[in-house]
């Protein structure tokens, strides 16, 4: 078969390099047979507008579902695949068995022609008024793993639950796919050029810690509406989040409700709500809802299935985690806007949002900062520590002597290995709206010396102090004249500024 050449990214498609690197292989790998990838990712994160792209450099078939009947759905997709094949005859398929295996037929081999590449989009939609689809497309693949085939197939959707269940236990497509990819919002830094605020780390920060790093908010839902200062933000934000005629206002309820498994909305909307109030551990959030640990666990998975809450687990003490909401619009939404919901339909966002800071700051910027730090970590910052990366994450320690819990926001630890003692590489507190003083540093001296004692490696671990608020010169004082200490703001979080590594 020939090698198809890989055409560059357009333009037009913002960051998603990684994404298009491994769509692209996947389209052009030149091997004699069916392959099968799957595309997964909340709505609104670009997934149509990307796969879109690459059909189009591809001259593949694109075909994108609709919540329509089975039949109607037949319908539709006989008329896409006739009008790709240039027939003036409109197509019939009687079954879907017939145009699944009318697809499978377009990508039989030919002498000297490239892979073909077909994207069915929305998946969901069509699995959900004919459940036999999966098992077609098993048995077209494992047919054509035996005779030559060309078929390049993705399959896409944005209901996470559905998409992950394609290939999971004992589903028709276990094991047969060569690509699964998961489409991710933006992260922290992608998002602030994205939106043009780089100029403004305090800015981009508050941006991020409310709409994320969802692509469609800034263009489709705001039609570029976006703060051009700090000053702004305020003004933006009750034009917009805020306000009952924006379509981001009603937007944290629609991502729930389109969640294919979800059929309780308030219970889900409860257990995201305890979350957003600090209650992230599975105990606290079954007190919270007035519900047993036992009788949460089906919500807990679901919000997790759909990406819509994530369970960390604590890096010091084993069994112990919390959980965190990963959208932050829906954090925001449960810990601002839902407490408040009848006075903002009402129009009153200004004082809602006036009243709302310490809230906003407790529930929903300091929280989404320990995130931000973290992803620092794990990506741009890495390159400050001593030592091999290792997990990346926050824990407690227990301080014996002082009866007391020392909270780390950021840590690296390295499990042991053949002998070998774990060893932590960072110790870290992140504080959004405290400026930190030596109190923050002797905090991440004890922790280090307590887990030392532990019998932890703590020879090479470093403590940084995150802070959006700035640094007491007492601080920036004691930390100049030693090499294990980090001072990271918002400037050396978004790249404007590189902090010296560690034991440098």
């Amino acid at each position: 078969m020939r090698s198809q050449p890989r055409p560059p990214k357009p333009s037009r498609v913002f960051d998603r390099d990684a994404e298009w690197d491994g769509l692209a292989a996947f389209a052009a790998r030149p091997v004699p047979h069916a392959m099968l990838g799957i595309v997964s990712g909340r709505r609104r994160m670009g997934k149509t507008y990307l796969l879109r792209a690459l059909v189009e450099q591809y001259g593949g078939f694109y075909f994108g579902a609709t919540a329509a009947t089975e039949a109607e759905s037949l319908r539709q997709f006989a008329a896409a695949l006739a009008d790709h094949v240039g027939s003036p005859v409109p197509f019939s398929f009687a079954t879907w068995d017939d145009a699944i295996s009318y697809l499978f037929g377009l990508a039989a081999p030919r002498q000297g022609e490239a892979p073909l590449l077909v994207v069915i989009d929305e998946f969901p939609y069509l699995a959900k008024t004919a459940a036999e689809l999966p098992s077609l497309i098993q048995r077209e693949i494992d047919r054509f793993q035996i005779e030559e085939s060309r078929m390049r197939l993705l399959l896409c959707g944005s209901a996470m639950s559905v998409m992950g269940g394609l290939l999971a236990s004992n589903a028709p497509l276990r094991g047969r796919a060569q690509l699964e990819l998961v489409v991710r919002p933006f992260g922290y830094r992608p998002a602030a050029d994205f939106w043009g605020v780089t100029d403004s780390p305090a800015l981009a920060a508050r941006l991020h810690a409310v709409v994320g790093g969802t692509p469609a908010y800034r263009r489709q839902f705001l039609a570029d509406d976006v703060p051009g200062s700090l000053e702004e933000f305020d003004d933006w934000l009750c034009r917009t989040v805020l306000s009952p005629f924006s379509p981001l206002f009603r937007e944290a309820r629609y991502l729930l409700a389109e969640e294919a498994d979800i059929r309780d909305t308030a219970l889900y909307h409860s257990v995201l709500a305890a979350v957003a109030q600090g209650n992230t551990t599975r105990g606290g959030i079954a007190g919270y809802i007035g519900r047993k640990s036992v009788d949460i666990s089906h919500p807990l998975n679901v919000l997790e299935d759909s990406h819509l809450l994530v369970r960390e687990a604590d890096v010091f003490r084993a069994g112990k985690s919390q959980y965190r909401i990963t959208e932050p619009l829906i954090n925001f939404y449960e810990a601002v806007m839902r407490p408040s919901w009848a006075r903002l339909e009402s129009g009153q966002a200004a004082d809602v949002w006036a009243q709302s800071a310490e809230r906003f700051a407790a529930q929903v910027a300091g929280p989404h900062f320990e995130a931000m730090c973290r992803e620092y970590v794990l990506g741009p910052g890495g390159s400050v520590l001593s030592s091999a990366l290792g997990q990346v994450g926050g824990g407690v320690v227990t301080d014996p002597a002082a009866r007391r819990q020392i909270q780390v926001d950021v840590a690296v630890v390295e499990p042991g290995a053949g002998g070998t003692k774990p060893a932590v590489h960072l110790l870290g507190e992140a504080k959004w709206g405290t400026v930190m003083g030596l109190s923050h540093l002797e905090r991440l001296t004890r922790a280090r010396e307590v887990l030392a004692g532990r019998g932890l490696d703590t020879t090479r671990c470093g403590l940084a102090c995150f802070s959006a608020a700035g640094f007491s010169d007492a601080l920036r004082s004691a930390t100049s004249r030693s090499d294990d200490t980090l001072l990271i703001g918002l400037d050396e979080l978004y790249g404007r500024t590189a902090p010296a590594p560690l034991f440098g």
